[in-house]
């Protein structure tokens, strides 16, 4: 019996580790997160701990959890400039070259913030010790930047994604799902899943252009993260590892795709819950 009593105070009460990314991936977050403490999550004992930047947009400290800062050498005028250069490059028209290479260089400068907080995370030797210690039960984290990914591996704990979706279709690859050239539209292509067989063609070629964005987006990782675990490993070795994929998808909107047993399909967890006027 004191037995049983023993392992039942251990599991009356866990903690989460968070490790978000700004902007709108963190706002669809904190809905999640806000869910959870109103289910009565803190009132058991549970503990949330949100580990961001010190400069960031959104990611604020709040009641419901413990926030853990860390510095990073970007300023808040550097951060904004370049989220607005960011907006407005992407939403730019033209040819498939002009856009491709229009979204190329946006995201190389969206994601050079998320690189450098990443690195300083992982390079905060007292933050890190803190997590180790700390004894986490689970992580919680967007894959898109794959930081909470390495940190989960670090800390040998298991990790659950919220995800709107990954460059180069990546999640579909992680988690093995079926995603055919003959089918499946590519990005810019502008196709539905009804393609002719030059269109097909075409698709096939862009999935080419995605390739390379994949390559030069979590190349940078791969070598933090196998500097920091001391062995080498990609990006796709640390997605395979997760538990449970949150997919922020409504198939009113998106087309309709195979999902594994691990995946849920979440859409519109990120709306406000309001009464629309008539």
């Amino acid at each position: 019996l004191l037995l049983l009593l023993s392992v039942l105070s251990l599991a009356a009460a866990g903690k989460l580790l968070v490790v978000p990314i700004d902007g709108s991936h963190w706002l669809s977050m904190r809905e999640v997160l806000d869910g959870l403490i109103l289910d009565g999550l803190s009132q058991k004992g549970h503990e949330i701990v949100v580990v961001a930047p010190e400069v960031n947009l959104h990611i604020k400290p709040s009641k419901n959890f413990i926030t853990k800062r860390y510095p990073v050498p970007v300023t808040e005028e550097e951060m904004h400039e370049n989220l607005q250069a960011f907006l407005m490059e992407t939403f730019k028209e033209g040819s498939f070259l002009e856009r491709f290479l229009t979204v190329y260089e946006a995201m190389k400068r969206g994601t050079e913030f998320g690189y450098v907080a990443c690195e300083q995370l992982l390079h905060n030797k007292e933050l890190i010790r803190y997590l180790e210690e700390s004894k986490f039960d689970a992580l919680f984290t967007d894959p898109v930047l794959p930081c909470g990914a390495i940190l989960a591996e670090h800390l040998s704990i298991p990790s659950a994604y919220l995800l709107r979706g990954m460059p180069c279709g990546l999640d579909y690859e992680a988690t093995q799902c079926p995603n055919p050239l003959s089918y499946v539209p590519r990005i810019f292509t502008d196709y539905t899943d009804h393609m002719s067989f030059l269109q097909r063609v075409t698709n096939v070629m862009f999935e080419f252009s995605n390739l390379f964005l994949c390559d030069f987006l979590f190349q940078p990782y791969e070598k933090l993260a196998s500097e920091f675990l001391q062995r080498d490993v990609t990006v796709l070795d640390l997605l395979r590892k997760s538990s449970v994929w949150l997919l922020r998808y409504d198939y009113v909107l998106d087309y309709p795709r195979p999902l594994m047993p691990n995946i849920i399909v979440v859409g519109g967890v990120n709306c406000a819950h309001k009464k629309l006027s008539q």
